[in-house]
Parts: C-alpha cells; sequence; structure tokens
C-alpha cells in the first residue's frame, strides 16, 4: 500500500487532486484508517490514475471523465468518446482561429492607420428573372445550404445564366436573428422552367437601393452596413424592404477571403 504521498509522485498527481478526485468518488483509496484518516493506495490504482489526467488533458471535465472511463472495458464505446471530444476540440479550434483572424484584421489596420471608406450610391437594380430557395435556415453561416438545395435540384436543367448574372442572399428578417432566420438565395436567370421540389422561378421586381461594395472577408461585413446607415442618415433617406448582398467574387469563385468582392444592398425611399 501506498501512503498518499507516495502515490502523489507516482502517478504526478498532486495531493490536493487526488483528495478532491476521492471527494467525487473518481479515484478513491483503496483504504482509509479509520483513526487517523490517512488515504493508502495501491499501485494497481496508477494505470487509473494515469487515465484520468490523460483525459483531463484532452480536455474532459471531471464529471465526464468517470463516465468515459467506463468505456474502457469496451474499444467501441471508447472510440466514440474519443471522437465526440475531437469534434468538439476541432470545433473550439476554428472558433478561435476566427477570433485570431479578427484580431489581425484590426492590429494590421491599426498598424497602417487605415481607415477603410465605402463609396455609398444610390442605383437601381432592374427586374429581373431569378431561380431561388427561401427556407429558414438554422443561422445566417448555414446560407450554404440553400446555395447547395439550388446545385443539386438544377444541376441538369440546362439553366442560362442572366445578363448580367447575379447571385444573391435576401434577407427577410426585420431583426438581426441568432436562430432560425429566413433567408433567400437567388440567381439570375434567361428562359422559363420549371418550378423544383425547392427551386422556384420568378420574376422580382426593379428595386432602388443604397449600396457599399466590400472586398474582404465577410467577418467585415458590418463595416459596410455601418457606411449604408450613415449614409441614409446623412442624406435624409429611409430604409425600404429586405437587405440583399450580391456576391460578385464568392467562395465560389475563390478560396481566399481576402478576394471576395461583396455588394452591400439596402432598399431606400427619399425621405
Amino acid at each position: 500500500m501506498l501512503k498518499i504521498g507516495e502515490f502523489s509522485k507516482l502517478s504526478r498527481i498532486s495531493i490536493r487532486l487526488l483528495r478532491q478526485y476521492d471527494e467525487s468518488g473518481l479515484l478513491t483509496p483503496e483504504a482509509t484508517d479509520p483513526f487517523t484518516g490517512y488515504r493508502y493506495y495501491s499501485e494497481y490504482q496508477l494505470p487509473t490514475a494515469n487515465r484520468i489526467t490523460a483525459l483531463r488533458d484532452m480536455g474532459f471535465t471531471q464529471n465526464t471523465i468517470t463516465e468515459v472511463l467506463d468505456c474502457y472495458g469496451d474499444p467501441a464505446s471508447l472510440e466514440r468518446c474519443l471522437r465526440l471530444k475531437r469534434a468538439e476540440a476541432l470545433a473550439a479550434l476554428e472558433e478561435a482561429e476566427g477570433r485570431l483572424r479578427l484580431l489581425d484584421t484590426a492590429l494590421e489596420r491599426l498598424r497602417k492607420d487605415e481607415t477603410m471608406k465605402y463609396d455609398v450610391t444610390i442605383k437601381t437594380i432592374p427586374e429581373r428573372t431569378v431561380a431561388s430557395v427561401r427556407q429558414i435556415i438554422p443561422s445566417y453561416d448555414r446560407e450554404g445550404d440553400l446555395w447547395g438545395l439550388f446545385c443539386q435540384e438544377t444541376a441538369r436543367m440546362n439553366i442560362q445564366d442572366g445578363d448580367p448574372v447575379l447571385c444573391t442572399a435576401v434577407f427577410y428578417d426585420g431583426e438581426y436573428k441568432e436562430s432560425d432566420v429566413d433567408v433567400e438565395v437567388q440567381k439570375t436567370v434567361r428562359g422559363t422552367y420549371p418550378d423544383t421540389e425547392h427551386v422556384r422561378f420568378k420574376t422580382v421586381p426593379a428595386v432602388q437601393v443604397a449600396s457599399a461594395t466590400l472586398r474582404g472577408s465577410y467577418e467585415r461585413m458590418t463595416e459596410a452596413t455601418e457606411a449604408v446607415a450613415a449614409w441614409v442618415r446623412e442624406n435624409n433617406w429611409a430604409f425600404d424592404g429586405a437587405a440583399f448582398w450580391i456576391y460578385h467574387i464568392s467562395p465560389h469563385d475563390t478560396r481566399n477571403p481576402d478576394e471576395f468582392l461583396t455588394e452591400v444592398c439596402y432598399p431606400v425611399r427619399k425621405k
């Protein structure tokens, strides 16, 4: 039998953590002296202690470690647990990378002492025939699901592109929503075609918009929308309909976010 200090050295787990593991039932001593309260461990408990440390290093919480330890006799169950944790870690990494990109962009602009300028213009988007898919989607970053449906259902239809061809996304909600957003994607086409399960062909009327063009990542979209909002306020116009983006250069064309070219359009009317 090993005293708690000896077991601590062998397992490389602090006495504080060993006591915590005992209190939570994660790793209880082999024996406890009823008179002194001294904890005694067995050498056979070292593999379990090492597994606990490994699982902690992987990011498992103390509560979930107990569940994972129970899977060690079942390789298939253990693999499922580890794969789920890996997916969580990958999602966290992607989120952290997104924050780093935002920080790098802010630092780069700060170093250059550069304020992004946007030319806001009033223009009329002419009447056009479009193929469209409109659905409630979980979040704005799932817009690609709609484009996937669009491509899947029109792939064999030999649709002719409009002139000019405009790929747009229309956002119908009257507010920014964190979930269940009403979005429609559209592409201008020539000719007439039958509707499919999800794709509708229709004529979109002409619309007057205040627009600004953003070159770069979608993470900087708020810069362009702020410019449009300021212009509308300062020039005595009013917003008048659902906003939409025109994707002149999109992830379909390039994998480099710095090359994206997006026109932010807000329908407006003169006050």
